[in-house]
């Protein structure tokens, strides 16, 4: 495979992801994508701040390539822990949306310019491992990705019920609603059998 097919190819599922992440937002108030759903704070418009911010550090400062002239408070290394994992009152849906796209413009331009091969230094990886090449990073910002439109697929399922892989298709077995709690009890009949 020659460079800009395998390249194509890797773009193609981060985009996949960027969109089915983004999609999770649609449709829901102001509350419903900021309100954390599991112990840890877990929520939908943090998981889209959060990634923007995996873009713009993998495929920005890694590559000699910053975004920022000045970073916001929660992307400094003084950030009080997880700061990039909610949207502040002053922080609207769209701000961090815009973000989110101008991330994946910025990520898509250094990916456009550079060879996969090419070198850049994670600098909060450990000094033994912080040299790795675009390819190792793509890889890994398309795993994140991926990982945390998981999680905005169960927060969203939590918050309305609305499932799917991206709009248009939900990749589950068509069913109604009796259906699903069902097979629901069946499961968690098993479950407690099985703990007998």
């Amino acid at each position: 495979m020659i460079e800009s097919e395998a390249k194509a190819d890797l773009l193609h599922y981060l985009q996949a992801a960027r969109e089915a992440l983004l999609w999770k937002l649609e449709g829901l108030s102001e509350y419903d994508v900021r309100r954390p759903l599991t112990p840890t704070g877990t929520n939908l418009l943090g998981l889209v701040k959060h990634i923007a911010g995996v873009e713009l550090g993998y495929f920005g400062d890694t590559f000699g390539q910053p975004f920022f002239d000045e970073p916001p408070p929660w992307y400094t290394e003084n950030a009080e822990p997880g700061a990039d994992m909610w949207a502040t009152a002053d922080e609207s849906r769209e701000q961090i949306v815009g973000l989110y796209q101008q991330a994946w413009r910025h990520a898509d331009a250094t990916i456009a310019t550079l060879p996969l091969d090419a070198i850049g230094r994670v600098s909060w990886w450990p000094q033994e491992r912080r040299e790795t090449t675009l390819h190792h990073v793509l890889v890994r910002v398309i795993a994140d990705t991926n990982r945390h439109a998981g999680h905005a697929d169960i927060v969203r399922e939590l918050i309305d019920g609305a499932v799917g892989l991206w709009k248009g298709n939900d990749n589950m077995p068509p069913a109604d609603q009796a259906w699903w709690e069902t097979y629901r009890r069946r499961l968690e009949h098993v479950a407690q059998e099985v703990s007998l």
